[in-house]
C-alpha cells in the first residue's frame, strides 16, 4: 500500500492525517486520490465501489479539500448523504482533515435540526455543503443555498439513497446544478437504479471497483445457523452468551420486531436497546451516543433506522432476519470487519431459508458457514472462562484495599481454598447454570431428516392437527387486494413480518378487488390483529363480518351472515376475486401441511390453474 505522502497530497492535509493516525492509504484511497488529483482527469466523472467501512470519505475527501480554492466564498463542492448520522460524520471528518487549511469552511445541513440555525451558517456560503437531500431541497427552495459555482458534486452511500426512496429528490437536485459540474459517484453496490443515474447525469465516467461488484468484505466471516422460528430468540442468546466481549448491531425486519428483541434482551440482563423509527431525534441520538461509547454492548435496529451509523470496532452483524432485499445483507455486514479488523456477519436462519444463503453467496462471492448453535455445556465453559479471565485482569488497587485488609484475610480464612472457589464461582455463575440446566439441541433438522419423520408421522399429524390446536378457524379481512396487486404471497409475507412466525396456518386465501381474505385457527387470531395493529400505519386488519364457520372438528360449517344476513364474503370471493380454498400452508412433514415451494391450488367455478411461489 502507498503511504499518503506518496498520493501527492498537500502539507496541510498530510499534517492532519498523520495526527490522526493514519499512515498507508486503503485500497479504495490509493486508487481515487491519485486519480482525482490527476489534472489530466478534472474533468472526469467517477463512480467508485467499496464496501461500507473501507476508508470512502477520506477517498473523496482529501482530494476535494487538495483541490478547493479557501479564498473563494462559495459552495464549490456539495456531498449528498441519506442520514442525518452520516451527514454529521462526513462533515466532522472533512473538518478534521481540514485543520490546518486557512479560511476553509464545512458546513451540515439535516433534517431534525433548528433550520434557522442552519441558516446562520450559511450567511457566509462555506466552500463544501454536506446535506441530506430532503433538507438541501428545503434550503435551496428558501434560496439559503447557491450552488451556480458547484465544482464538484459527490453522491456518498448512493445505494443507500435510492433504498431509501431519494431518486426524485437526487434528480431534482442534480437539475439545479451547473451542467460543467464534476459528478463523483461512491457506492458499495451498483443496482440499476444507480446505473441509470450514472448513465442520464454523468459524462465520460470511469469505474474504479475494489473487489468484486457487490461483494463483501474481504475481513468478515459469514456464518448461519438453522433453527426453527420458535427457537430463534432462544439461539440468539446462545450466540451472544458464547461471545462474552460481544459489541454488535442485531438487525431486525420491522420495528415492532426490533422492540420486542431488545425488550426481551434487556428483561434478561443483556445490555442492549433499540434503535427505531418511533424514537424522537433525542432519544435516537441518546442511543447512539450510549452505542458509541460502549456504555450499550448491543444494538438492536431496523434497516431504516441503522442507515448512516458509523460505529467502529464491531465484533459481529446478527441478522435476527435475513432482509428483504438481498443487496441489503451486504451493507448490513459491511459494518464489521472495517479498517483491517476483522468481524462475524451471522444469520439465524429456518430450515427453508437455506436457498437465500446461496443467493446471498453468489452476491458477495463468498461462502457462509454453517455454524452449530451451541449447547447449554458450551455456552457454560465458554462462560466461565471468561469469568477467571476478567477476574485475572482486574485492576488492583492496594492503596484504596490496604484498610480492609485484615477483615479480607479474616473473612477467607473461614473456607478452605476448595470452598471458596466453588462458592466464589456459584455467586457470579449461578444465573448461567440454572438457564442451561438440561438446555435442549436447538439445531434444525436437515431436510432428509425432515422428510423422514414426515413420512413417519407425518399424515396422522397433518389429519389431527386441527384437533390438536383446538379445531375452530375464522375468517380475516385485510384492506388490501386486487387493486393493490395483493397476491396470496403478499397475503403470507405481511403475516410473517408482523407475527415473525412461519408456522401460523393459513387457510382459504381469497383476493377480491378491495380485500383479501383468510382463515387461521381461533387462537391464533387476537395475535395476528395485534402484531399488524402494531407494525403496519396503513394495513388494517379484522375479522370478516360473513364468510366461512369452522366446527370444532375443524370442517366447514355454514357459512355465517352478516347483519343484515346476507351471506356475502365468501359469494364475493368468488364473483369478484381469486378464490384459493385448498391451498393452506404448514411446516410439516408428510400431507399434513405444504412447505415452502410448493403450489397454490387456484380453484373456482371460473378459475382453474396453478402457480409456484417464487422462493
Amino acid at each position: 500500500m502507498a503511504t499518503f505522502e506518496e498520493l501527492g497530497l498537500r502539507e496541510e492535509l498530510l499534517r492532519a492525517v498523520g495526527e490522526l493516525g493514519f499512515e498507508q492509504a486503503m485500497p479504495i484511497q490509493e486508487k481515487t486520490i491519485p486519480f482525482l488529483l490527476d489534472k489530466e482527469n478534472n474533468t472526469t466523472d467517477l463512480v467508485a465501489l467499496a464496501q461500507t467501512g473501507t476508508g470512502k470519505t477520506a477517498a473523496f475527501g482529501l482530494p476535494t479539500l487538495h483541490l478547493t480554492d479557501t479564498s473563494k466564498k462559495a459552495v464549490q463542492t456539495l456531498v449528498l448523504s441519506p442520514t442525518r448520522e452520516l451527514c454529521i460524520q462526513i462533515a466532522n471528518d472533512l473538518k478534521k482533515f481540514s485543520k490546518y487549511m486557512e479560511g476553509m469552511k464545512v458546513v451540515a445541513v439535516y433534517g431534525g435540526e433548528s433550520i434557522v440555525n442552519q441558516f446562520r451558517q450559511l450567511d457566509v456560503q462555506p466552500q463544501i455543503l454536506v446535506a441530506t437531500p430532503g433538507r438541501l431541497i428545503d434550503l435551496l427552495d428558501r434560496s439559503k443555498v447557491d450552488l451556480s459555482q458547484l465544482q464538484t458534486l459527490i453522491l456518498d452511500e448512493a445505494d443507500e439513497m435510492l433504498n431509501m426512496g431519494f431518486k426524485d429528490d437526487i434528480e431534482r437536485i442534480l437539475e439545479e446544478t451547473p451542467e460543467d459540474r464534476r459528478t463523483l459517484l461512491f457506492s458499495a453496490t451498483m443496482p440499476k437504479e444507480i446505473a441509470n443515474i450514472a448513465k442520464k447525469y454523468m459524462k465520460d465516467s470511469t469505474e474504479i471497483a475494489v473487489g468484486k461488484k457487490n461483494s463483501g468484505s474481504e475481513n468478515v466471516q459469514h456464518l448461519y445457523y438453522v433453527v426453527q422460528t420458535r427457537h430463534r430468540y432462544a439461539a440468539l442468546k446462545r450466540i451472544v452468551d458464547m461471545n462474552p466481549n460481544i459489541y454488535s448491531i442485531i438487525f431486525c425486519r420491522t420495528r415492532q420486531e426490533t422492540k420486542d428483541v431488545a425488550d426481551l434482551l434487556m428483561r434478561d440482563g443483556y445490555n442492549s436497546d433499540a434503535l427505531h423509527g418511533d424514537l424522537t431525534q433525542a432519544q435516537r441520538d441518546l442511543v447512539m451516543q450510549r452505542f458509541r461509547d460502549r456504555t450499550l454492548q448491543i444494538l438492536v435496529a431496523t434497516d431504516v433506522a441503522a442507515r448512516g451509523l458509523d460505529v467502529s470496532d464491531l465484533t459481529h452483524v446478527i441478522n435476527y432476519n435475513l432482509p428483504d432485499d438481498i443487496e441489503s445483507y451486504t451493507h448490513r455486514s459491511g459494518r464489521t470487519g472495517r479498517a483491517n479488523k476483522t468481524g462475524v456477519s451471522i444469520a439465524i436462519i429456518q430450515p427453508r431459508e437455506k436457498g437465500r444463503i446461496r443467493d446471498i453467496e453468489r452476491i458477495i462471492n463468498k461462502k457462509f458457514e454453517r455454524a452449530q448453535v451451541p449447547t447449554g455445556v458450551d455456552v457454560c465453559k465458554i462462560q466461565l472462562a471468561a469469568l477467571f479471565e476478567r477476574l485475572r485482569n482486574v485492576e488492583v488497587n492496594d492503596e484504596q484495599i490496604a484498610p480492609f485488609a485484615n477483615l479480607i484475610m479474616e473473612e477467607t480464612r473461614k473456607m478452605d481454598q476448595d470452598t471458596f472457589i466453588r462458592h466464589f464461582v456459584a455467586m457470579n455463575f449461578n444465573r448461567f447454570l440454572k438457564y442451561y440446566d438440561g438446555a435442549e439441541d436447538l439445531n434444525a433438522q436437515d431436510s432428509s431428516d425432515r422428510r423422514r419423520d414426515g413420512r413417519d408421522g407425518g399424515r396422522d399429524g397433518g389429519r389431527d392437527r386441527g384437533k390438536k390446536r383446538g379445531g375452530e378457524r375464522i375468517r380475516l379481512k385485510i384492506n388490501r387486494g386486487e387493486d393493490n396487486q395483493f397476491t396470496p404471497k403478499s397475503v403470507l409475507s405481511l403475516i410473517n413480518d408482523a407475527t415473525n412466525d412461519r408456522d401460523i396456518d393459513v387457510h382459504g386465501i381469497a383476493i377480491t378487488p378491495r380485500y383479501s381474505f383468510f382463515d387461521v385457527y381461533k387462537e391464533d387470531a387476537p395475535r395476528i390483529i395485534e402484531a399488524f395493529n402494531s407494525t403496519y400505519d396503513d394495513i388494517t386488519i379484522a375479522e370478516a363480518t360473513g364468510g366461512r364457520k369452522y366446527g370444532e372438528d375443524g370442517k366447514r360449517g355454514d357459512r355465517r351472515r352478516d347483519d343484515h344476513g346476507d351471506r356475502r364474503d365468501r359469494r364475493d370471493d368468488r364473483r369478484e376475486g381469486k378464490f384459493y380454498d385448498k391451498w393452506e400452508r404448514g411446516d410439516r412433514g408428510g400431507k399434513g401441511g405444504r412447505k415452502e415451494g410448493d403450489r397454490f391450488s387456484h380453484n373456482s367455478e371460473h378459475h382453474n390453474r396453478s402457480f409456484r411461489r417464487n422462493k
